[in-house]
């Protein structure tokens, strides 16, 4: 077996005491010829001899392995997580397990970014909206899928490996079983071709042990070749045989080395690769041992090809991030962009959402701008981070000052929606109309409410609105048409009071034309646009007065009596006094406002002749104003009484129901 450093001083010490019983024309087999078997395959452990090893060590243990060279490694940086799941779905239905580790291994490791990335930012956009980060969950289709197909290429690999395991220590055991018999056939005492044909044997059985753990499969080989080595040694008791396979050897190792110094034309690094590793595996595998003096040599020449190759390689994968350098500038103008709209949040609904826009359009130009030099891929994805995460910061504090200001103004537009309900069977068509006309302007001035109560509120503000607007017209229809009725009724008594003829009896016609004025109040409204119907009836009743020899003042105070009775006559008649008295109170500022303009005027003419048409003009205007004001007080007076008549009326109702 081989010790831990990998060297075979048992090996080696068996060899020389088997070449010291030898005759004397037996070459002697030192510590230096083993060294020299050993360094044919690898005079020193040179990178470039170790990436063609290692590669041919993992392909060795399944020739499934080599497919891996076939699978092209996409360009899995640029990919959302959904193409991700797409890509590694695929790999795990249509390739060998064994052949897509590294594939599975890039896929992962961009899908964990990325969805950590999403993840830090659903849970920022949680706590800022007032959730606690205990109780933060977050479900998402791409990632359930991500572990399912996970878990299963898992399990198939393990299933792989682990069938895979017995029977690499099986062929490990085979191999060094046949080691161990071809370290016996330097001490057996037989015939040389009985010895050389059990050799051939033991050659031929290697070829078909099968793979073996990668880990050991350098060190078999070594060892094996080792003992070849010893073995071709102890043939020099028979040249012959010896000489045919060193020829042997040395043409087909020629060969190989040709066709090494030929790749380095090849313009497809993979393939010179891959071709390469091929040779080496040939040189390793399938040809032994060549003549001491050509050993040296012809490992050197076939190590300096391979190695130009591996220089070629490596100045290949040099270019390959050299190139990565304008991505890595692209990308951090990009985060610079992001953290620069983060800085400028814009302050309204729109504004935002265009610089949402643009992050995304941002974000997918990251992403598609390739990769980046692999030592500097962490601090560029980082920064990418961190510019991300400012912007979903500033955006989501915006977002939750516009939630408080939605929910202010959610509960305003509760309080119009309250009152909208409150007015909507109302009947005070005047007060309620003029509040609901208030109302509505109200919600135009009001900003916009949370989403979700967005719809339902404004229905059922605008069904309430609609029901009283819709009773309104209806209550409109119906006093239109009552009012094309009394205006009817006052023409006939306007007609009937032109043609009243007055007779000797004066206080008998009094008492017609205060029937007819009676019966005028008691018709109730007429059309907006006939109001001057009042006008042409007020005419026809004044001058019936006058034909009675009535004074204008007396006159005034008959027509009062009658808007006296209508207002008894009315169903909210404290309403209707009320509304009077303050109508005539204020007529009577109104005419002493006149009147002290029309002294101050006088004062213009304090030089003029009392005889001056002006002057006599302004005093006759005074005098009027002030009969005017004597008029309206005893309005006011007659008002006063009636007002006191209800209050007494109410005292005794409320007197009797007391009693009752």
């Amino acid at each position: 077996m081989l010790s831990e450093d990998g060297k075979l001083p048992s090996e080696v010490e068996q060899a020389q005491e088997a070449n010291q019983q030898e005759e004397s024309n037996t070459t002697e087999i030192s510590e230096s010829t083993s060294s020299e078997a050993i360094q044919e395959e690898s005079p020193k452990e040179d990178d470039h001899i170790e990436a063609i090893e290692e590669s041919n060590a993992e392909d060795a243990e399944d020739h499934h392995n080599e497919e891996r060279h076939r699978i092209p490694l996409l360009d899995y940086h640029s990919m959302s997580l959904e193409n991700l799941v797409g890509e590694f779905q695929r790999l795990v239905k249509n390739e060998k397990i064994q052949a897509i580790r590294k594939h599975v291994d890039e896929i992962k490791n961009e899908f964990d970014q990325k969805f950590q990335e999403l993840l830090d930012q659903k849970k920022e956009e949680f706590i800022q909206n007032g959730g606690n980060e205990i109780d933060f969950r977050y479900s998402s289709v791409a990632k359930r899928q991500f572990n399912e197909l996970f878990k299963e290429y898992r399990e198939k690999r393990d299933q792989y490996y682990k069938n895979l395991e017995t029977q690499l220590k099986a062929n490990l055991a085979h191999r060094l079983e046949l080691i161990e018999s071809l370290k016996g056939l330097v001490n057996v005492e037989e015939d040389i071709n009985t010895t050389y044909h059990n050799f051939k044997d033991i050659q031929a059985q290697w070829k078909t042990a099968g793979p073996v753990p990668r880990g050991e499969y350098n060190n078999v080989w070594r060892t094996y070749h080792h003992h070849i080595e010893i073995f071709y040694d102890f043939l020099n008791l028979n040249r012959e045989l010896r000489d045919l396979d060193f020829k042997h050897n040395l043409e087909e190792k020629l060969k190989l080395i040709e066709k090494a110094e030929a790749l380095a034309t090849e313009e497809n690094i993979g393939k010179a690769f891959h071709e390469l590793q091929t040779l080496h595996k040939i040189w390793k595998e399938e040809l032994g041992p060549v003549d001491k003096e050509k050993r040296e040599e012809i490992w050197e020449r076939f190590s300096n090809a391979t190695k130009l190759i591996h220089d070629k390689r490596q100045e290949h994968f040099a270019n390959i991030e050299k190139s990565y350098e304008g991505n890595l500038e692209a990308k951090n103008k990009i985060s610079d962009k992001i953290l620069a709209i983060a800085n400028a949040i814009s302050d309204s609904h729109k504004g935002v959402q265009k610089q949402i826009k643009e992050i995304e359009q941002l974000r997918d130009q990251f992403f598609k701008a390739g990769k980046v030099p692999s030592k500097k891929n962490e601090a560029t994805w980082k920064r990418f981070k961190e510019a991300t995460r400012a912007f979903n910061r500033a955006k989501n504090k915006f977002y939750k000052e516009i939630k408080k200001d939605q929910q202010d103004n959610l509960t305003k537009k509760r309080a119009l929606l309250e009152i909208a309900i409150s007015l909507k069977d109302s009947q005070d068509w005047s007060a309620s109309t003029k509040e609901m006309k208030r109302i509505q302007s109200e919600w135009k001035k009001i900003g916009h409410v949370p989403r979700k109560h967005s719809d339902k509120i404004w229905k059922e503000f605008k069904a309430a609105c609609n029901h009283y607007f819709d009773q309104l017209h209806a209550s409109k229809n119906s006093h239109q048409k009552v009012e094309l009725e009394n205006l009817k009724k006052k023409e006939e008594l306007i007609l009937k009071i032109e043609k009243f003829k007055t007779s000797k009896d004066q206080e008998k016609d009094l008492e017609t034309l205060k029937s007819i004025s009676e019966s005028w109040n008691s018709v109730g409204y007429v059309p907006r646009n006939k109001k001057n119907i009042e006008d042409k009836f007020n005419k026809a009743f004044e001058a019936r007065l006058k034909e009675l020899g009535i004074d204008p003042k007396e006159a005034e105070i008959i027509k009062y009596e009658n808007t006296l009775d209508a207002i008894k006559k009315s169903e909210n008649h404290e309403y209707e006094v009320k509304r009077e008295k303050s109508f005539i109170k204020r007529k009577i500022d109104e005419e002493k406002a006149e009147i002290r303009q029309l002294e101050n005027n006088l004062e213009f003419f304090s030089n003029a002749s009392d005889d001056s048409p002006l002057v006599k003009d302004v005093h006759n205007k005074i005098e009027a104003r002030k009969e005017k004001v004597d008029l309206l007080k005893e309005k006011l007076k007659s008002l006063n009484i009636l007002s006191h008549q209800f209050d007494k009326e109410n005292e005794v109702d409320q007197d009797e129901s007391t009693e009752e």
